[in-house]
């Protein structure tokens, strides 16, 4: 059977393809923007006007007052321990919730449900927030960046969703097999549900590494502050005295946004290179309960 397609099938296709190069380029040209400035020479860079296609006079000396910052490493070390910690126990508090939620028969199930879905749509706010974190004496440590964000409510709903559409044979016949709920979830549910653990983990990781409203309203101790705060100090602040020591006073203001830039790439890349491992599981994540069979 011949397959020919008519013009106005490959035009659209054409069309749909270039619309979508230009997306692209749109979308990727500011961080190449920002890659190329961090790695360009501090006066190159102030002299060069227009579209940035390549680093301006190649030079590390950004990336080098930046990592010799004793803050940076310092928000490095809370950052990872804040998204290695907190996503650890996001994925598990979020496991049980949606475990529990997702089971026929659980008591007060839908009750409970309309109680967590009703916290999406209305809150306390910031004031009663802040108050109960006081009493609960978990200001100015690292837990209140953790505990307080341990479940997202659209999270759970999506995960209950996937435990909802795991057969109920294959639990049916581990409880007869003598398996309590600790074993069907871990031995059977989460197994099954590889793709929906891996989106919640690079939810859960996105929001932990990003989080900086939090600690900037409960963190007073600078020990304690994330990456995502000292780049908000040295971006919107321009905190990058301490980084300048080093600099003749001639140089500093043009070194000032090389630092920047290099800072956003320092913050940024290395969740960026967690996608890639995720990638296979987020598209069939994501279309959880898009389609019904």
């Amino acid at each position: 059977m011949l397959n020919s397609r008519s013009f106005g099938e490959r035009l659209f296709d054409s069309l749909n393809a270039l619309l979508m190069i230009a997306l692209m380029a749109v979308t990727l040209y500011p961080f190449l923007y920002v890659l190329f400035a961090s790695f360009s020479s501090p006066a190159e860079l102030m002299q060069h006007r227009g579209l940035l296609l390549a680093p301006e006079g190649f030079s590390l000396q950004a990336y080098k007052l930046v990592l010799a910052d004793p803050m940076i490493a310092s928000g490095y070390f809370n950052t990872l321990f804040y998204v290695i910690i907190g996503t650890a126990l996001n994925i598990l508090l979020t496991s049980f919730a949606a475990y529990g939620l997702s089971r026929r028969g659980t008591l007060l199930g839908n009750k409970v449900m309309f109680a967590i879905v009703f916290t999406m749509f209305f809150s306390g706010g910031l004031i009663p927030h802040y108050l109960i974190i006081k009493n609960l004496h978990l200001f100015d440590t690292r837990w209140v960046m953790i505990l307080p964000t341990a479940i997202s409510t659209w999270n759970l709903l999506v995960m209950r969703t996937s435990f909802q559409q795991v057969p109920v044979a294959l639990e049916e016949s581990a409880r007869i097999d003598g398996a309590n709920d600790f074993t069907i979830l871990f031995r059977i549910f989460l197994p099954v549900s590889l793709p929906i653990l891996a989106v919640m983990t690079l939810f859960y990781g996105v929001q932990h590494w990003n989080s900086y409203l939090d600690a900037m309203i409960y963190l007073r101790d600078r020990e304690l502050y994330p990456l995502q705060l000292i780049l908000q100090e040295i971006l919107i602040a321009n905190s990058t005295d301490q980084m300048m020591t080093t600099v003749s006073d001639f140089d500093k203001g043009l070194v000032q946004e090389t630092i920047k830039y290099a800072t956003i790439i320092v913050a940024t890349v290395p969740i960026l290179l967690l996608y890639p491992f995720l990638q296979r599981y987020f598209v069939k994540g994501v279309m959880l309960g898009a389609i019904k069979e």
